[in-house]
């Protein structure tokens, strides 16, 4: 029963945010009942999965609001605006994955778990060797995965290698923090235990899709290792005060080469572990489309290669989907098309800021303030759509100039005023009959209700199904699993690790440039040497580097992955503290909504960078230091 109930969860991904599965299955007394039979041992594997944090939700998922890439209405409180506004705090964190509480779950629980199943698994009479194995390499992985997350969260964290045993003491009950690199080894160690029992692929999706693979540990090594290498971890003299029992640094003071090294060769061998397993950039067949409306544009083709890599469910490009996590559509999608139905099921009220907009490259592959044919300096005009424009922007629609002749992953990724919206029940048959946004006040998206609306002028879109249908009093949502790991994240991943380890270098170049290419974009050296001012630039690491960070941005964009990349690239007090801006939305003409106003001004502090303990924690374990600054 327990494993059906599991099963209808994890297909249909209907759990609420804080329904976690029970420590020991129902009607069963003692754990030595929990790990008598293969059917109650598989009910506790499925809660040990439980406690992965559900990042499909703009409320649970820290990345989504707190970097800088979706901003709300003035009103809204939601716990990532509270962060990026300032309001982290010791006495009742927020994302306290160390205890739970505050839209996240308490992690330590989940390695609890993980360690009571670990040294209880072996008592299962009624099981094959090869199963039991596997379910030990799951959980030897969510046990790494828990540690992982708690360590980009808060540094230093104590690791739980097993249970303590019921009759310890209250002072060895009390777990000091390990120093990074130690926390780095651990995690890495558990993972090298676990691959070799998982499988290459999922045979039997229909009843364990989202369970662990090769491909999903191998990538997390490379994370974790690349993690461990950046200057968040890697020499950062910020926190030389921290110390533990031994005087012993609890962040690396010294600068590592090797530690890129390392990270390098894991995202390569965690490539070519997901190249086995059959993973590939993905690729929109338009033949997927009805026959009636299957010819389209190969500039539709291309933004349908972005937006459903993370859209389509269990695509070539996913590594690993959280079955147990859906992204609501209809807090992103633009309240209406149709200004004479109900705004009711369609909120729109979570924005892409104008930063966002501005940072994708022009169509000639570089950044729009470096391209030597964009008129950067007017991007800010007021300019009327062409024959040309007609896939992107309503033909003969005035809008921004900053809307044109930008690059594909620009239209699949942002919805705005005039932008083409391809999908949601009209194709491609017709193109002057596509959908396009009407944002101004008054207008379809526009300003209705003063809770739901786009507080910037921008929308989404890479996060919206296509095949969504939109009716004068419904919206039907074709739902996604979260995407956690994709391969085009691994292959920047890797560009990123070669290029710190060994400078620009043709195995930098070539795994940037598949990701480019995916996106109708020409190499990285051709359009920076044909297009921008500085033509030279990927030819040095310092110029690659900054080129890899911006193709991150932009590939990754609306993910919640920023947040995390400018904290462990140390650049987050720069990136997180600039103004939140749109479009004056509040506005009927061109001329008074193409205003660029500020949204807010976030707040990242230098401690920041490292969430605090609780002072509950603190005062428990006297063995805990707290963070710098906090």
């Amino acid at each position: 029963m327990r494993k059906r109930i599991f099963l209808v969860l994890l297909l249909t991904a209907l759990w609420s945010c804080d329904e976690y599965l029970d420590l020991i299955p129902d009607n069963v007394a003692t754990l030595d009942d929990a790990f008598a039979l293969r059917d109650t041992a598989e009910g506790y594997l499925f809660t040990c999965y439980s406690w992965i944090p559900r990042q499909g939700s703009v409320f649970n998922n820290p990345g989504m609001l707190s970097g800088g890439e979706l901003w709300g209405v003035p009103s809204n409180s939601a716990t990532g605006l509270s962060l990026a506004k300032g309001f982290q705090n010791i006495v009742n964190p927020l994302f306290n994955y160390w205890e739970g509480g505050n839209n996240a779950g308490d992690l330590y629980g989940g390695i609890r778990d993980c360690n009571i199943f670990l040294e209880n698994v072996h008592k299962v009479p009624d099981i094959e060797e090869s199963e039991r194995s596997r379910w030990i390499a799951e959980v030897k992985f969510l046990k790494a995965f828990y540690h992982y997350w708690l360590m980009r969260s808060y540094g230093p964290i104590p690791v739980i290698r097993e249970s303590l045993p019921i009759d310890v003491s209250p002072d060895d009950a009390k777990v000091p923090r390990e120093p990074v690199e130690d926390v780095v080894n651990y995690i890495v160690e558990l993972l090298d235990e676990a691959i070799g029992s998982l499988p290459e692929v999922i045979e039997n999706p229909v009843n364990e899709a989202g369970r662990i693979t090769k491909p999903i540990a191998a990538m997390l090594k490379a994370q974790v290792l690349t993690l461990g290498a950046s200057p968040l971890f890697n020499g950062n003299t910020d926190y030389a005060s921290m110390l533990n029992n031994e005087g012993t640094p609890l962040i690396s003071q010294t600068y590592s080469e090797d530690k890129w090294k390392l990270a390098a060769q894991a995202c390569k061998e965690a490539i070519e572990v997901a190249h086995s397993a059959g993973h590939s950039l993905y690729q929109f067949d338009p033949n997927s489309v009805p026959s009636s409306q299957a010819i389209l544009s190969d500039t539709t083709i291309t933004q349908m290669n972005i937006r459903n890599s993370i859209t389509e469910r269990w695509n070539s490009e996913i590594i690993w989907s959280n079955a147990s996590s859906v992204l609501d559509q209809s807090v992103v999608t633009p309240r209406t098309w149709n200004p004479s139905r109900s705004h009711a099921g369609m909120e729109g009220a979570y924005a892409p800021p104008l930063a966002i907009a501005e940072m994708f490259y022009s169509d000639n592959g570089v950044p729009i303030e470096e391209d030597i044919e964009y008129d950067y300096q007017n991007r800010y005009d007021l300019k009327t759509a062409g024959e040309d424009d007609k896939y992107n922007i309503k033909k003969g629609y005035t809008t921004a100039a900053l809307h044109f002749n930008r690059e594909n992953r620009f239209y699949a990724t942002l919805g705005f005023d005039g932008g083409i919206w391809y999908g949601q029940g009209r194709y491609e048959d017709d193109a002057s009959n596509l959908f396009y946004i009407q944002g101004k006040l008054g207008q379809a998206a526009g300003v209705l209700v003063i809770t739901d609306y786009s507080a910037t002028g921008y929308w989404p879109k890479k996060l919206i199904n296509y095949q969504n249908v939109i009716e004068t009093n419904s919206y039907t949502q074709n739902w996604y699993p979260w995407p956690m790991m994709r391969l085009a994240d691994l292959y920047l991943l890797y560009a990123e690790a070669e290029n710190e380890a060994n400078g620009p270098t043709t195995e930098a170049y070539e795994y940037i440039n598949r990701v480019r290419n995916r996106a109708g974009l020409t190499s990285v050296q051709e359009s920076w040497s044909n297009y921008s001012s500085s033509p030279n630039k990927y030819t040095t690491k310092e110029g690659l580097r900054e080129i890899i960070h911006k193709e991150r941005m932009i590939e990754l964009a609306l993910e919640g992955n920023r947040y995390w990349d400018v904290k462990r690239w140390k650049t987050a007090h720069v990136e997180l503290n600039k103004a939140i801006q749109g479009w004056d939305v509040f506005q009927e003409s061109e001329e008074g909504y193409y205003r660029v106003q500020n949204v807010f001004n976030p707040v990242f502090r230098q401690r920041d960078y490292l969430w605090p303990l609780s002072e509950d924690v603190l005062i428990r374990n006297n063995q805990l230091i707290q963070n710098t600054g906090w």
